[in-house]
């Protein structure tokens, strides 16, 4: 975990229902004596979200339609440190999030931990409109655009004459719906939930997968980020398979792009952030 990240220790129950009370009913004592959820609930894992945005973030008010991508918040606090490090020494920074989601939780991190002036783009107008009120209600001033062409990712959001610091997205992971439903199985197997498909931290259609998966999706960012290199800093995107590497940098080599692979951590999560830009050259 990035060293800047505020949950480097296990969480304060304690503290946490103190600020958000409603935590209290989906915590309990377990065979170690320790106060815990059962994260296989997606209603404790968003009552433990809003209790760590309300008590480290100050995001009093924060709420997900129903089934949507409840985010785990120090994995999403983890990549915005690190793209902070990819800043530095610039501060006031602007960036796009690609691929909000309703919980519009990048652009309130980045806002709320750096100051950062940002914007979220979703193809999902469920999403849009959910995102906007989160915004809203934390008093942040995050823009959420509408991608009216899905087949687009940063035409219609990157408007003629704007800058961006940096992009961030956390693309869907899987090709389907059937290969979604397959590795939620698989992990409730190894956590020994049965066989229920029901997701603990939720997630719609374009939240977890599109056509080709993580890989062809980034691939297509890179593909469509050259049309934008004067506009754009440095693109990156997390990477959850290790094996689409090889074939996204091979496609940055050929077109010239400055890259780097940044690995992150969180407890046994390996992830990745592929970075890349058109105009850095170290």
């Amino acid at each position: 975990m990035h060293p800047n990240n505020l949950h480097q220790k296990s969480y304060d129950f304690d503290l946490l229902q103190a600020c958000h009370p409603a935590l209290s009913e989906h915590t309990f004592v377990n065979e170690y004596q320790t106060k815990t959820i059962d994260f296989s609930n997606a209603e404790a894992v968003k009552a433990l979200n809003k209790a760590l945005l309300h008590q480290y973030y100050d995001i009093k008010h924060w709420d997900l339609p129903e089934n949507h991508l409840c985010p785990p918040i120090p994995n999403r606090a983890d990549y915005i440190h690190h793209i902070a490090d990819l800043m530095a020494p610039k501060k006031e920074c602007k960036g796009l999030d690609v691929g909000v989601g309703a919980n519009c939780i990048y652009p309130l991190l980045g806002s709320q931990i750096y100051g950062w002036t940002m914007v979220g783009a979703d193809i999902s107008e469920v999403s849009v409109t959910a995102a906007r009120k989160n915004a809203k209600e934390a008093k942040t001033p995050i823009d959420i655009r509408l991608q009216t062409n899905p087949a687009n990712i940063f035409e219609g959001i990157i408007q003629e004459g704007a800058y961006f610091d940096f992009t961030m997205c956390n693309p869907p992971f899987y090709a389907s719906e059937e290969e979604a439903k397959k590795a939620n199985m698989q992990k409730n197997r190894r956590l020994h939930l049965g066989k229920d498909t029901r997701r603990n931290f939720g997630g719609i259609s374009n939240e977890l997968w599109c056509n080709g998966g993580e890989a062809l999706f980034v691939k297509r960012m890179i593909k469509q980020s050259v049309g934008f290199k004067e506009q754009v800093g440095f693109f990156t995107s997390l990477i959850s398979k290790s094996e689409n590497l090889p074939k996204l940098l091979k496609q940055l080599d050929k077109l010239k792009a400055f890259h780097k692979i940044v690995d992150m951590q969180q407890g046994n999560k390996k992830s990745r952030m592929l970075v890349w830009s058109f105009k850095a050259k170290n």
